[in-house]
Order: C-alpha cells, then sequence, then structure tokens
C-alpha cells in the first residue's frame, strides 16, 4: 500500500485491524509504540500483532472470544490487546485493583480461554487460579508464544455488531459488569476523534490504565490515526513531566487528581511543554478552578469529555473556547442527544435539574451475559418508544445548550423531604481559602431522614479546629434546607486507579465517626 490510509478514516465503517496493518506499511519505521524501555515501529508493530493473532487462532480462539489481559500497562500489553482484535476475538483488559475473587469472576464472565497476566501480577496472586485454560507471562513468554516471524492470521473482516472489547465497570463490591463495545461503536466514536485533531505526528502520553476507558479515549484514536503511542505503567508527576518534555508530546488524557497533582508541583513551570497541542480529560468532575488553572499554564487546548462508558451521550467540551462556561461539562457531540427528566419521567425546562438521559451512534451492546441489568440501563421514550441510556446523572441544560452536572443519582441527599445535590456544598465549601478539595455525602438520619456530611481537604498549615468555623461560613452561603450537619478532615480524598472518587467510602467513614 502506498497511499495514506488516513483516508480509510472517511468510511462510515471499516476495519481496525485493517488500518493497523495499513498503517505498519505505510509508516514503517516511524515509531509506534513505546513504554520507556521498549519502542516498536509500526512495521514491528503490525507484524507482531499479526504473528500473536496467528498464534491465538491455532490455539481454537472463536470470533467474538474475549482474550483476558493482566497487569501493568507495557508495550506487550498494547500488542495483545490489538492482538485479540486482529484474530477476531476481543480484548478483554481486567481491572488490576480487583480482588482475587473478581478477577476469577470477570475472566469467567469473558469466557476467555487465553489469560496474559505479567509476572508482578501472577505473583501476587500466588496461588489463587484463575480460570482460562491457557496462562501467558505476558513480559516474559510472548515471544515464545507467538507464530514464528512472518505468519499472518487467517483474514478477518469485521461486521458492525462484532464485539472489539469488553471493559469491566470499576467496583467496590461484587463483580464488575462487562461493557461490550462493537467495532462499529468503536469506529464511529474514535475515527470522530481521530479526524478532530490526531494524525502520523501525534504522540500520545498515556497515564491511566489501558483495562481503563478513560486510556481508550486517547489510545485507540492514537493507532486509528497512524501516531505513536507512548505508555506510562504508572502515573507519577515529575516523571509525567519528564516524558512529556523529552519526547516532546503532543496529546495527552488526564484525569482531575492528574491535573491537580501537576498543579501543585513545585517545578511544574521548569519544564517545557510547548509541543502539546491538546490535552484532555474525563472520568472524574473537573472542578471549574482547576479548569482555569490548567488553561493558564498548560500550553495547548483542553477538551473535557463528559459520557459513561457505555455509551448514551457524550458531552465534548473544548474549555479553551468557553472560558465563561467552565462550570459545564460542555454541549453534546455532534449526533447525540440529551433529555433531562423530572420523577416522572417529563422533560423539565432550562436550568431545571433532573436526571439525564441519552442516546447516540456510540451506544454499547450491552453487558456481558447480564440482559436485565441491560434493560435496567436504559430509559424507552414513550413518544416513540427509542432507547435512551441512564447517565446516571442529576443535571441541568442552560439557555445556551451546556450541561452542568449536579451530581450522581445514587448520591443525591434527600433531607426533609428535600433534594440536596452534593456538587452545590461542595463549590460552597472548596471557596474557602483554607480549603483543597471537598466532597459531600449524605448519611442516615432519624430527624431527616439524610442529612449532609462534608469531607475537606486542607490546606498545609491549616489545623482541624477551623473546621467549625469552615463549616459555619460555608453554611451562611446556603439554605436552610441544604446546610452541612458535619464537617471532618481527611488527608486525602478515596479513589479508584482512574482517579474516581469513592463517595462509598466516604458514607462510611461518616457512619463509623
Amino acid at each position: 500500500m502506498t497511499s495514506n490510509p488516513a483516508a480509510l478514516l472517511d468510511a462510515e465503517f471499516g476495519s481496525f485491524p485493517g488500518l493497523i496493518a495499513a498503517w505498519g506499511e505505510y509508516r514503517g519505521d516511524a515509531e509506534a509504540l513505546f513504554d520507556g524501555t521498549t519502542s516498536l515501529s509500526w512495521r514491528e508493530t503490525a507484524d507482531r500483532v499479526e504473528r500473536i493473532a496467528a498464534r491465538l487462532q491455532a490455539d481454537g480462539l472463536e470470533r467474538g472470544q474475549a482474550v483476558a489481559i493482566l497487569g501493568t500497562t507495557t508495550v506487550n500489553y498494547a500488542l495483545i490487546y490489538l492482538a485479540a482484535i486482529r484474530a477476531g476475538g476481543c480484548a478483554a483488559p481486567l481491572t488490576t485493583s480487583a480482588s482475587p475473587d473478581q478477577l476469577a469472576g470477570m475472566a469467567r464472565d469473558s469466557g476467555a480461554i487465553h489469560l496474559f497476566i505479567d509476572r508482578a501480577k501472577l505473583t501476587e496472586l500466588g496461588d489463587f487460579k484463575l480460570p482460562t485454560a491457557n496462562q501467558i507471562v505476558m513480559d516474559e513468554e510472548l515471544d515464545s508464544f507467538m507464530a514464528p516471524p512472518g505468519a499472518q492470521a487467517m483474514p478477518f473482516e469485521p461486521h458492525e455488531n462484532d464485539p472489539l472489547n469488553i471493559i469491566y465497570s470499576s467496583g467496590t463490591t461484587g463483580i464488575p459488569k462487562g461493557i461490550v463495545h462493537s467495532h462499529g461503536m468503536r469506529w464511529r466514536q474514535m475515527t470522530f476523534r481521530a479526524a478532530l485533531n490526531y494524525g502520523t505526528d501525534s504522540r500520545t502520553l498515556t497515564s491511566t490504565p489501558l483495562y481503563s476507558n478513560t486510556t481508550m479515549a486517547v489510545f485507540l484514536p492514537t493507532m486509528y490515526s497512524g501516531g505513536c503511542a507512548s505508555l506510562m505503567g504508572k502515573f507519577d508527576t515529575e516523571g509525567w513531566l519528564k516524558r512529556a518534555q523529552g519526547e516532546r508530546i503532543t496529546h495527552t488524557m488526564l484525569v482531575p487528581v492528574q491535573y491537580r497533582r501537576l498543579m501543585q508541583f513545585e517545578h511544574f513551570d521548569d519544564y517545557d511543554l510547548s509541543s502539546m497541542r491538546m490535552k484532555y480529560c474525563t472520568s472524574a468532575p473537573f472542578p471549574a478552578d482547576l479548569k482555569a488553572e490548567v488553561l493558564a499554564r498548560m500550553p495547548g487546548g483542553l477538551i473535557e469529555i463528559y459520557g459513561m462508558t457505555e455509551g448514551g451521550v457524550a458531552c465534548i467540551f473544548p474549555v479553551h473556547e468557553h472560558p465563561d462556561k467552565l462550570h459545564t461539562v460542555g454541549r453534546p457531540a455532534p449526533g447525540h442527544f440529551l433529555k433531562v427528566l423530572d420523577e416522572h419521567g417529563n422533560e423539565v425546562p432550562p436550568g431545571v435539574a433532573g436526571e439525564l438521559v441519552g442516546k447516540s451512534p456510540t451506544m454499547m451492546l450491552g453487558y456481558k451475559n447480564q440482559p436485565e441489568k441491560t434493560r435496567e440501563g436504559y430509559w424507552i421514550d414513550p413518544a416513540d418508544g427509542s432507547t435512551w441510556q441512564r447517565m446516571g446523572d442529576v443535571g441541568r441544560v442552560d439557555e445556551d445548550g451546556f450541561v452542568e452536572l449536579v451530581g450522581r443519582t445514587k448520591d443525591v441527599i434527600i433531607s426533609g423531604g428535600f433534594n440536596i445535590f452534593p456538587i452545590d456544598l461542595e463549590m460552597e465549601l472548596a471557596k474557602d481559602d483554607r480549603v483543597v478539595e471537598a466532597a459531600v455525602v449524605g448519611i442516615p438520619s432519624d430527624q431527616w431522614g439524610e442529612t449532609p456530611v462534608g469531607f475537606v481537604v486542607l490546606k498545609p498549615g491549616v489545623g482541624e479546629d477551623q473546621l467549625e468555623d469552615i463549616r459555619t461560613v460555608t453554611n451562611s452561603r446556603l439554605g436552610k434546607t441544604q446546610r452541612v450537619s458535619a464537617l471532618h478532615a481527611i488527608a486525602e480524598m478515596p479513589r479508584s486507579h482512574i482517579g474516581k472518587l469513592l463517595k462509598t467510602d466516604l458514607r462510611e467513614i461518616a457512619i463509623a465517626r
């Protein structure tokens, strides 16, 4: 092939595995993957993907069958992910932070016969065995596992509804649900993002795990576009800055807590980030003050992505274009639709908060092996019978169509019959100069049903003896039904591996106190 594969991205649907092969031929010796230690060209990447896929097929991998992957993000991890798709199966990355029982549940649910695991995770599990027929230590045995040099996998032409990957939802209890994404969904999603600002000169730094859909939001469009994915196994502030400067990174995805740590790093301004063209943020609420600081101090544009791994509506917010809308998550992307509903399923007018539901061309196929859970996540429009995804959030839309999140539906506090949205209280707490970060949860109350309890991370030098004054000042700016009943200091907010605030943990702490 001599023509630029970028032209293939204009098609309504195409083959992602075909793109990888085409970029391998077209880009040749240009770097495709790097993890700080190992570097592979596009030609080498395409060749190894073929060889791993050929071996998977020889082992009996069936069309649509999962290939499980468990470990730290590396070049080998990325190769296995791509090869599973090339072989006609689907990638099933498992969450490294899950318990052994949860990992066993995910592996069993996926139906995988192959598990690629790194030595560190294998050692951590000890004698605990996961239910897969074939286990390959990916940082030691991948070269011997793959087919011989020059081997080609049997042809695979994906259909739109073929599964491309299973993303297991983050959760603190039970077996995470497997969210199945199709080739068609990913093609529409990633070619749209690829067309926005990616190209063969893109060098994307990822510092969240490859098992997370957060990472896929930049890893996949980089691969679709023939750029280079630079992978970090674990985020650390100074390490990220050194990589970003030294490699002349053009694109990155960071979650809010990572942006916060960069902004707080005392030597941040010593690093040259002038190559940065576009930064992304998703997965957790992105405070307006933090957005403003990132805009002021980090070169390049800033895009916030709001959405669910399951699909529904996605809001794409070019923050640098709307500095007066930093309290919002932007507007629905082209072809995406949003409704705000009251408790009876009726649409509410602009400015009124309600449950968010959305639909788009990028909806999941469903939860793996859980049709009932899949149906529970849908809202059916009584007017035309169309299917919308429940977003799990409460929000409101302003007159310009910008969406403001008020809270999670499960986190709304009902106190004395009134709905209290935690974000309203959190924003007031965060205005206090003594507070770095704030979170509010509801706990049971004999008098009110539920009552709001706040947690704050205090600035250095601020003692807990000032908590009551912070609470009093905050409550003076809130309505009578909203007031924080108790305020606790916490050294660090509990978060998942991708920066999601774990309010379940905060509730347990509040109840215990």
